[in-house]
């Protein structure tokens, strides 16, 4: 008789897909299943999500993973999300109250600079490790309340509950039960004390935002309830980690030390860096916290708005049906970019430049520019934006890093993987998984119960990876760097 497989469940809900995959005790993933995602643009520079897709892609993936492994035993649930996207809801009934506000969103720009013009930017720095921009979650927040009817009354009448794609996912696999977040999400919304790794009762009456309409915030290790009148699960299977996907990146390449960095190549990217305590940075960058056990990590950290949907964007231009694979036949074709410079800035440029109203920039275009030029130059304007923040951390960490990890959709390109080892002048590793972040919720998950018993544990876990090592010149990095440091200038000038 077949055993039946024991799993941890985690869910990956994305901005493209949200996907679920299951991983036995050895941290292999052994099921899985996805659902895509709809993304509206209903003005430019605005991007939503229905709140309410999203949520039935979480019950169909589930649904497919569990039937794809034969009805296992599943231990418990992790959740690791997209970052920064807002939804609303009614606690009555559960339904959205508008769209999910996702991540990629300027529409609150004209918020933001008000904030500037007010002198805030210092406060909110030094409280939140964040600088004032549409990406970070409380201008969202806020502007759904303002274009909810009595919006800010009822949420202060506790009708309305605010939160992140990880309070929403658990607030319906608990049947309404639980509204909660982690601290790596909550530090995402320029609402949470970086010192206290608790909701600022100052900072929440600056975006005007009543504190009972937020969730409670936990460590992202931990059990946060249970299932409840959820088909897919049997109730009172325990939720045991919720952290943010970039953050479940890090964990999931067991980058759990000092000096490790990550590369998330998604619709955009983030780099990280744990760090012990809370450092200012001067060059563009965040500090957020990484995740929550026994005690709380820190970590710096750039987002780029635009790496992954670069390629979306240069697809849907050339009408390609498989994005990955054409670009990266069609980048085969030159040996470089012919001073061709891709600069994609569709929704303004984030770290290290935080320019919102920037816009995208094509430069070096001759008579001789071919569709695979403009390939070239787009693949490596993801480098290029990856050096930029690493560099950045470290001159902010004073510290030479000696590797990057990398991870996500992009990763699996290997013209970038080789460029980016050429323009950091750095070894960059790999994660053969395309479920890391899925992976680092699952081991915070299991840690809470008791699946492995330390993180020495999950560093000895096997993670299969591809090494690309730099073999540009020192000359042939410094020029083509120069000239992407010269595109971004023209960009800035515009903006």
């Amino acid at each position: 008789m077949a055993r039946t497989p024991r799993g941890i469940l985690a869910i990956d809900q994305g901005t493209t897909n949200t996907k679920v995959v299951l991983v036995d005790s050895a941290g292999q993933v052994f099921a899985r299943a996805s659902r895509p995602l709809h993304i509206n643009y209903p003005q430019p520079a605005w991007v939503e999500q229905d709140a309410r897709e999203i949520w039935q892609s979480v019950v169909e993936a589930i649904a497919d993973c569990a039937a794809s492994a034969g009805s296992p035993d599943i231990s418990a649930v992790a959740i690791t999300n997209q970052r920064e996207s807002v939804v609303a809801w009614e606690r009555a009934t559960g339904l959205p109250l508008g769209p999910a506000i996702t991540w990629q969103c300027r529409r609150t720009a004209p918020f933001c600079d008000e904030l500037k013009s007010r002198g805030l930017e210092t406060l909110l720095r030094d409280r939140t490790g964040l600088t004032i921009d549409p990406l970070f979650s409380a201008s969202k927040a806020r502007w759904l309340l303002e274009h909810i009817p009595h919006g800010v009354e009822r949420a202060s009448d506790g009708e309305i509950c605010l939160g992140t794609m990880d309070s929403w996912v658990l607030w319906n696999l608990t049947g309404g039960a639980v509204h909660a977040c982690d601290v790596s999400n909550a530090s995402r919304t320029q609402l949470l004390n970086l010192s206290t790794a608790q909701w600022d009762d100052e900072l929440i009456g600056l975006f005007g935002i009543p504190r009972v309409s937020l969730p409670h915030v936990k460590p992202s290790s931990a059990i946060y309830g249970e299932t409840n009148s959820f088909e897919g699960l049997p109730d009172g299977t325990p939720i045991a980690a919720l952290i943010g996907d970039s953050h479940a990146a890090l964990y999931g390449h067991a980058g759990i030390y000092q000096g490790a960095v990550k590369a998330t190549y998604g619709t955009g990217s983030s780099l990280m860096t744990p760090l012990p305590a809370p450092i200012a940075s001067t060059h563009g960058l965040s500090t957020t916290i990484a995740w929550g056990r026994e005690k709380t990590i820190y970590a710096l950290e750039g987002n780029i708005s635009a790496t992954g949907a670069a390629v979306q964007w240069l697809g849907q231009v050339l009408g390609w049906k498989d994005n990955g694979r054409e670009i990266e036949a069609l980048a085969r074709e030159v040996l470089d970019a012919a001073g061709v410079y891709l600069v994609p800035a569709f929704v303004g440029l984030g770290a290290p430049y935080w320019n919102p109203n920037a816009r995208g920039t094509i430069t070096g275009l001759t008579r001789g520019t071919t569709r695979a030029h403009l390939a070239r130059a787009t693949l490596e304007s993801i480098a290029y934006q990856i050096r930029d923040v690493f560099d950045a951390i470290e001159a902010d960490t004073q510290t030479r890093l000696q590797k990057i990890y990398a991870d996500g959709g992009a990763s699996r390109n290997d013209v970038l993987m080789q460029f980016q080892a050429d323009i950091l002048a750095r070894p960059v590793l790999r994660n053969r998984s395309s479920d890391v972040s899925a992976l680092g919720a699952a081991y915070l998950a299991g840690l809470a119960m008791g699946v492995w018993k330390s993180e020495e544990e999950i560093t000895r876990l096997a993670r299969p990876t591809d090494l690309f090592e730099p073999r540009m010149s020192e000359n042939d990095r410094s020029a083509r760097y120069d000239g992407w440091q010269h595109a971004v200038a023209q960009t800035l000038y515009r903006a």
